[in-house]
């Protein structure tokens, strides 16, 4: 059993040695772990906020304690070793990587660094270079006698992959250099560009191959393959910004080098400028963070470097950055880009749910094209208790908007900035039908939703509730996910769960037969059937849950069959129920997290003539097996709040829920101040970094299965 101690939570100052000395290995590993998933594997799975809040606590920790600063320590580390299959380069000159600022201060503390190293007085004259901090893969050319020998990735720094042959399909960078110093390594990013980049991926969908979470991704993985082939298929960009060893100096100042790399034949940023003071960094800065949506590529932050380079030879190098430049990180989890359009789309329950549609920004790690607006509300300015929100600003069509999105937080808008609001742009009305079926879309008192009132001729809740109905936590059956049951509603195949379970019977055999589908043959029919069949016996939690009843999710589901036990019982008692009163509605009200809301809606649902019929219809199809009563109260876990993340390898995620369960516990799907365990496999991604900050005991799946063994 294994638990990870805390890394955020608790004060460097009070921390005792041996606490320190823990947290300084598990950051040793863990942000080890990273680079290699960053830099090796093409596939990070700690976000840019958490990777750089690990760097500074484990800066501040070494400061703090600085006789417990390890061999392996992540302060002196550059990227990750070179990956096994390509060819090993070592470079002539380390390949750096480069300080981190996050603030106003930060920079303002950067000038004043190099002026104080420097010996300048605040009035002497001191220039900067700005410029954009591409998102992409960092790349060394090497050039002699103007021709180009070879491309290495950063690898740790001081040794990278060759990837040469793969360099040179990138029509960016020139095979041939005139005017360049004899030996001239040029370094740059490979990138690819927004459109590019969602252009590949819907290539990769329809190939059914593995699709990219954001543009950086896609060019370090097209960029680091062993086919160059692969890379020439893909449309890979590069930036030239900088050098590594040259054989003669071939200009005075940073701009002056920017500029004469673009008379070689390098594509450079545009966007790059020369600034006086740290003032004029920020300006800029914040220029650059206003066109960050609208650019094109990927960046992260921006770029600051003294630009007289005869004082970036006096500022020099500390371990693995130089004194004389820093990157100026965007907020992590933020990004500023242009709303255009709202959409309504309704869901399983009637809700109509405004979407934003956004310009992509990568935001967090993940490219943001859809954002959430909540209600109607919610875009007016108002919020759940009529109090103006973001100062009673509102939220138009081609409004300039700041989104953020922190861990699986699904993205949302935080502000408008009424500046660059368009003069035609008008408030948005809510629509009282649906888009779907154009009835009526009531909001009644107390509710901050409209919902559409067509229930099962809506094919929008129809569809959505098949969906529901079919998903991993009620029937989940395999072969039979959301796009599957789409595009047999559209072809009239089936219009309500009970229509599955007949499906074998009218169209497993005839002319119009299930193999004979595009993308279906015999093989894959009958195991469609058989999987729908083997379905056939569920029990009652998982069949009250697969219903999508409104206010009843999976918790409470649970408690509505542990309470009635059986079908029969249930099904007769909802019957007769009256809203507000009598034995039935007591007996409700008596359990444990079910309170009115969730009792009308159950009782409601099964006194509806449409609904009923469908339940009814459904159940006819079914063996509803019996509440498994919990016993074991005597088990480690019951009472407990657990929480499983990442994926488990001995068994599925429903089945450790559900013994869990049995075993007395109340499994959750979130990590929260109240969590008493989780029990996290491979993946388990925010969840465990959450635990840890909140200093909740986790465990791994053979833990877990160690703990409840034999119960």
């Amino acid at each position: 059993m294994t638990t990870i101690p805390t890394t955020s939570t608790t004060a460097v100052t009070d921390l005792s040695k041996d606490q320190a000395k823990q947290e300084l290995a598990w950051l040793a590993d863990t942000l080890a772990q990273a680079n290699t998933e960053y830099h090796k594997q093409d596939a990070p799975r700690l976000s840019d906020a958490e990777y750089d809040a690990y760097k500074q606590r484990n800066h501040a920790l070494e400061v703090q304690f600085p006789d417990l600063k390890r061999s392996d320590s992540p302060s002196d580390t550059v990227g990750a070793a070179p990956a096994e299959g390509f060819g090993k380069i070592t470079h002539a000159q380390r390949m750096m990587s480069l300080g981190n600022a996050f603030t106003d201060e930060d920079v303002n503390d950067f000038e004043t660094r190099v002026r104080k190293f420097l010996g300048l007085t605040y009035n002497a004259p001191l220039s900067f270079t700005a410029e954009p901090k591409i998102d992409g893969l960092s790349l060394s050319l090497r050039y002699e006698n103007g021709k180009l020998v070879y491309a290495a990735t950063r690898g740790d720094g001081t040794t990278g992959e060759n990837v040469t042959q793969n360099a040179r399909t990138i029509a960016d960078i020139p095979e041939n250099l005139s005017g360049a110093p004899d030996i001239f390594e040029v370094r740059g990013e490979v990138y690819m560009s927004a459109s590019d980049f969602e252009a590949l991926n819907t290539r990769q969908t329809a190939a059914d191959a593995k699709t990219f979470a954001n543009p950086r991704n896609a060019a370090a993985g097209s960029l680091r393959q062993l086919d160059a082939n692969i890379t020439k298929a893909r449309p890979l960009r590069f930036f030239a910004y900088a050098w590594g060893e040259i054989s003669a100096p071939f200009a005075k100042t940073q701009s002056d080098a920017i500029a004469t790399l673009a008379k070689f034949g390098f594509q450079t940023n545009p966007l790059t400028a020369t600034c006086h003071s740290a003032e004029a960094l920020l300006s800029h800065y914040r220029t650059i963070e206003e066109q960050r949506a609208t650019l094109g590529y990927d960046i992260d932050g921006v770029v600051y470097k003294v630009d007289d380079l005869n004082f970036q030879k006096r500022l020099g190098f500390r371990s693995t950055t130089p004194r004389w430049a820093i990157a100026h990180k965007f907020p992590a989890e933020l990004a500023w880009t242009r709303l255009d359009d709202i959409e309504i789309q309704v869901g399983r329950t009637g809700a109509l749910s405004p979407v934003a549609r956004l310009s992509p920004v990568t935001v967090g790690g993940v490219v943001v094209s859809n954002a959430t607006l909540h209600n109607e509300d919610y875009i007016a300015g108002r919020g759940g208790d009529g109090e103006p929100i973001r100062d009673g600003r509102d939220i138009r069509i081609g409004d300039w908007v700041q989104i953020y999105r922190a861990g699986d937080v699904i993205p949302k808008i935080k502000d408008v900035d009424l500046t660059k609001r368009p003069a035609d742009a008008a408030p948005f009305i809510f629509p009282t039908t649906c888009p779907e079926c154009q009835s009526p879309a009531i909001r009644e008192d107390g509710d901050a939703v409209h919902r559409c009132t067509g229930g099962l001729i809506c094919p929008a809740q129809a569809v959505e509730r098949l969906k529901h109905f079919v998903g991993r936590a009620a029937f989940d059956i395999e072969g039979l996910g959301a796009k599957q049951v789409e595009q047999f509603y559209t072809d009239g195949w089936i219009t309500t769960p009970a229509d599955i379970f007949t499906l074998r019977d009218r169209y497993g055999s005839g002319m119009q037969q299930l193999k004979n589908r595009e993308g279906w043959g015999d093989k894959s029919a009958e195991k469609l059937f058989a999987a729908i069949d083997d379905k056939r016996a569920i029990s009652l939690k998982r069949f009250l849950f697969s219903l999508g009843i409104r206010h009843m999710g999976d918790a409470g589901a649970s408690l509505i069959a542990n309470h009635f036990g059986d079908w029969d019982s249930l099904e007769t008692q909802l019957t007769t129920a009256k809203i507000g009163e009598g034995a039935t509605w007591d007996s409700l009200l008596s359990i444990d997290g079910v309170g009115a809301v969730m009792a009308t809606s159950l009782i409601t649902a099964f006194q509806n003539d449409a609904e009923r019929a469908s339940i009814d219809k459904l159940a006819a199809e079914l063996t509803i097996a019996d509440a498994v009563q919990v016993g074991n109260v005597d088990s480690p876990v019951a009472g407990k709040t657990v929480v499983f993340s990442g994926t488990l390898e001995r068994m599925s995620r429903a089945e450790a829920k559900a013994r869990a369960e049995t075993l007395g516990a109340k499994v959750s799907g979130s990590v929260s101040a109240k969590t008493d365990l989780l029990v996290a496999g491979p993946g388990a991604g925010s969840k465990a970094t959450k635990a840890a900050s909140l200093g909740v005991e986790t465990i791994d799946e053979d833990a877990w299965l160690a703990m409840i063994e034999g119960l």
